[in-house]
């Protein structure tokens, strides 16, 4: 069973058992899905490694609305967003602790001999499929930097 199937039965799950948050989630998540799946000139269906991108994306997405939320004197919403994306997370592979990330670059540096700032964007090309719905790419970029620049 894939992905989305798994989403639409517990979806299904939920909405039998009442749960308003479960099914809401859910609901805005295939919402996305398929928004994904009819962009473009053509509808098709996504693959898994998709799939993870749009739910990597909404995710994000909830943490960012919490934050502003927060920010805005608006506890109650921030905390429904707050929920939401770690429910959506539970749908996500394992995320890779700061090691593993760190071992993944000093082998893609290694790999492209890059050295300095400059040689970023080879590093990230390297490492991008191997974090895809792993990591967040903004802590991946910084470990990268900080590599780069000699730090470690």
């Amino acid at each position: 069973m894939g992905l989305k199937e798994i989403l639409q039965h517990d979806l299904t799950e939920a909405i039998r058992s009442r749960d308003e948050l479960k099914s809401g989630t859910i609901r805005m998540v295939l919402t996305a899905i398929t928004n994904e799946e009819v962009s473009g000139k053509e509808a098709r269906t996504l693959t898994e490694a998709e799939i993870i991108t749009v739910l990597s994306r909404e995710a994000k997405k909830r943490r960012e609305a919490a934050e502003a939320f927060s920010d805005g004197g608006r506890p109650d919403r921030a905390e429904r967003e707050k929920l939401e994306g770690e429910f959506i997370v539970t749908y996500l592979p394992a995320q890779l602790s700061e090691n593993e990330i760190k071992q993944l670059i000093a082998e893609a540096i290694a790999k492209t001999g890059a050295s300095g700032p400059a040689g970023m964007g080879q590093v990230m090309k390297i490492i991008s499929p191997k974090i895809a719905g792993k990591a967040d790419g903004g802590t991946v970029s910084a470990l990268v930097k900080a590599a780069l620049s000699g730090g470690n």
